[in-house]
């Protein structure tokens, strides 16, 4: 199982991440993850499926902003490297970028992906909001929109207020359990089997 994570790097041997498999630092001159930002969303995906291989596709820095075209190569590099599942905890409200996009990921790896942004919002990609009443756990669905826990993996100590919270950790957590699903069935059903496990449903 090869994931990518589309953010500010990873930085290997974090106790919550442990190996990375592999990256490539599309701004800077490495993968290292210098934010932090990276690493807790590999921390939270990394709970979920220990087993996968986790690869750093670095599009931020020094600060967590990128242009379309850094984001559009990232996710053609993920597509030439065969990646099963793209984590995207970020995008663009500029509609104009959305044609850019649709080309791109057409019939392409599952992309996991905030759904009140670009390419999240696309049919095909997995969409997700982030529910802060829902369970680390467990997932919903409503209305053609995954929900998800806003928070990473908890630290021991710090009160879960004072983590880093938001929907890029919606998008890892579902990153995880949209994996775990990988592992069962066959990606074309992907959608149709976590609409069935979401905790909404009978």
């Amino acid at each position: 199982m090869k994931i990518a994570i589309i953010d500010s790097g990873i930085h290997p041997g974090h106790p919550h991440v442990g190996e990375v498999a592999g990256g490539i630092g599309m701004v800077g001159d490495d993968y290292l993850d210098r934010l932090g930002h990276g690493t807790a969303v590999a921390g939270a995906i990394r709970e979920k499926v220990p087993y996968a291989s986790l690869y750093a596709v670095k599009v931020f820095d020094r600060r967590l902003s990128a242009d379309v075209d850094t984001i559009l190569h990232a996710l053609a590099w993920c597509i030439e490297q065969h990646m099963d599942v793209i984590n995207l905890s970020l995008g663009t409200a500029n509609s104009a970028h959305r044609e850019r996009f649709e080309r791109m990921i057409s019939d392409q790896p599952l992309i996991v992906s905030a759904a009140s942004f670009l390419p999240g919002s696309l049919p095909g990609v997995i969409g997700i909001a982030p529910e802060e009443t829902c369970p680390p756990d467990l997932f919903r669905y409503r209305d053609g929109i995954f929900y998800a826990s806003p928070y990473p993996r908890s630290i021991p100590g710090v009160p879960v207020q004072r983590n880093l919270q938001g929907a890029s950790f919606a998008v890892a957590n579902m990153t995880g359990f949209v994996a775990r699903a990988l592992a069962e069935a066959p990606p074309d059903v992907i959608r149709s089997a976590l609409i069935a496990q979401a905790a909404n449903n009978p």
